[in-house]
């Protein structure tokens, strides 16, 4: 009975290098005769080993967290529609199919608390066959290859040297019958000869018979010449290269002497470089660094030097104010620097649920479901987006410290002590936006600790009803912080002072160093008045 060769199993790192340069010479639509090449492997196998990995423009880096939500809601909405899922994704088919298979089991290995358990129930074991070997990477060759791989390789080589088409293979052709039909007509004259038939006349050869005739010869005039003037060189036989080492070349000994001398000198230089050794063989490829994407910051550089200003000023007033020894002044001043928790570095929030794992349960729970004529209440599912064809991307910001000052934030809450941290406006305004001064940029006030900057240049709304209701809410929240006040207890205590009396003289002499500045202009003027007089 004839063996039976059945086509496909692993792929090979010669079978794919013959791959690539024969889609490079035949195209992507000729698979019958790119198989042709490949002995072991049939069209329908090549071609999805090209568009399955062979490909330049296949995407193998690490499925990023994006790409996982986006899977995972087009598998929702498009059920095993995987052909129209890959590109919207940027990836293949099959990988989506064993990405989404992978989540799967994450997600069912968090049900029963197997989390940590690192065994692949997908991994292939021992003995078995592999369904998809397009989509794996190609096993190395083997330093003996068998026979058919190596007439495989040298009729591919062959082949795809052939770069000129058909006429070229013709012209090889006759040639080598040319070459044929001299060799025949040679062997024949030589048995003619050898059984002493002769051949007829030879054909006369033109052009220079270079065995018998010297091309270009000069020969000398007949006669005698005198030879005394001429210099001629003696020669002196060279016998440097007649030495037995220089004849028999360079031995193997002498060869690994002088390599094992070169790889002490290696091992001198790293170990005076004090580099590791597993970084000099790179016995691991490197790993492809990902691009590092951060959330758009909200806090501009003009901020900033907001910040910078307003803290410096503040500290230049306290400055004057303790220098001129008035206590009053330096009551009025806040201490903005008691006030850390804004000016620490803001740590970026995270998400408070795992989309992907969530996403997961649900398309793993609609999978297992039981058929609808058993009655009863439907999946139990999380909360999902069929708002679009994509998920929504929630943008993750960076705490803006300007916007988020004690006193005027965008909780969207609002107090109801005295001085607390959320002003009426922000009720108004939309989330996700800044009150605005004269509409044209964010400048939210940061130094309001006594509440006494004013509200009217702030954009509270666009419509009279809108101001109207500010000015409700407004008035609204003044009354309930007036009415949160203690009530005033109306005791009073008079101490008489038990110091000695003071001198009038002295009372004179101090108020008169203090006399109002309003009084001592008129008085001065009518001074001169009179000494002019007199």
């Amino acid at each position: 009975m004839p063996r039976i060769m059945i086509k496909g199993g692993v792929w090979r790192n010669t079978e794919d290098e013959i791959l690539k340069a024969a889609v490079m010479k035949y195209g992507k639509n000729q698979w019958s005769r790119i198989a042709s090449l490949l002995h072991r492997k049939s069209a329908k196998q090549c071609k999805a080993r090209w568009y399955e990995w062979l490909d330049p423009s296949i995407k193998k880096t690490e499925w990023s967290r994006e790409e996982d939500e986006k899977l995972l809601h087009l598998a929702k909405i498009m059920p095993t529609q995987w052909r129209t899922i890959a590109p919207i994704i940027g990836r293949t088919a099959a990988q989506c199919i064993e990405r989404y298979e992978y989540l799967l089991d994450q997600a069912q290995r968090k049900e029963d608390g197997e989390e940590g358990v690192a065994d692949d129930p997908r991994k292939l074991k021992p003995g078995e066959i592999d369904p998809n070997p397009e989509t794996k990477p190609a096993r190395p060759d083997p330093k003996d290859m068998d026979e058919d791989e190596l007439e495989m390789l040298s009729e591919a080589r062959a082949r795809l040297a052939n770069t000129q088409g058909k006429k070229a293979k013709r012209k090889a052709r006759e040639k080598q019958l040319e070459e044929a039909r001299r060799l025949a007509a040679l062997q024949k004259r030589r048995e003619l000869r050898a059984a002493g038939i002769g051949s007829g006349n030879r054909k006369r050869v033109k052009g220079i018979d270079y065995n018998a005739e010297i091309p270009f010869e000069k020969r000398p005039a007949l006669g005698f010449y005198d030879t005394s003037e001429e210099n001629v060189e003696k020669l002196e036989p060279d016998f440097n290269k007649m030495r037995q080492q220089d004849l028999d070349g360079e031995l193997r000994v002498e060869r690994e002497e002088r390599e094992r001398r070169k790889d002490k000198q290696k091992l001198k230089q790293r170990k005076d470089k004090d580099m590791p050794m597993a970084m000099l063989q790179n016995l691991e490829p490197e790993r492809k660094r990902s691009k590092l994407v951060l959330p758009q910051p909200q806090i501009s550089d003009q901020e900033l030097q907001q910040v910078v200003k307003l803290g410096r000023a503040s500290e230049v007033a306290k400055e004057v104010a303790a220098e001129s020894g008035v206590e009053t002044t330096d009551a009025l001043l806040a201490d903005y620097s008691i006030t850390p928790q804004v000016a620490v570095t803001p740590r970026t929030p995270a998400p408070f649920t795992d989309r992907i794992m969530q996403e997961a349960q649900n398309l793993m729970a609609l999978t297992h479901v039981d058929t609808p004529l058993k009655g009863g209440i439907n999946t139990p599912l999380h909360d999902s987006d069929f708002s679009g064809a994509l998920p929504k991307s929630t943008v993750i910001a960076t705490p803006n410290t300007v916007i988020a000052t004690p006193f005027r934030t965008q909780r969207g809450t609002e107090s109801v002590t005295p001085g607390g941290f959320v002003t009426p406006i922000t009720a108004l305004v939309p989330a996700g936006k800044t009150p605005r001064v004269d509409g044209s940029q964010t400048t939210v006030l940061v130094r309001d600790k006594l509440n006494i900057n004013p509200e009217e240049n702030l954009n509270v709304g666009e419509t009279p009803a809108m101001y109207k209701n500010y000015q409700k809410q407004l008035k609204h929240s003044l009354r309930e912080r007036l009415s949160s006040l203690p009530t005033p207890k109306n005791d009073y205590e008079i101490v008489v002072p038990e110091e000695n009396e003071i001198d009038p003289a002295e009372s004179t002499n101090e108020i008169s160093s203090v006399e109002d500045q309003a009084d001592v202009d008129p008085r001065v003027i009518a001074e001169k008045k009179i000494a002019r007089k007199q």
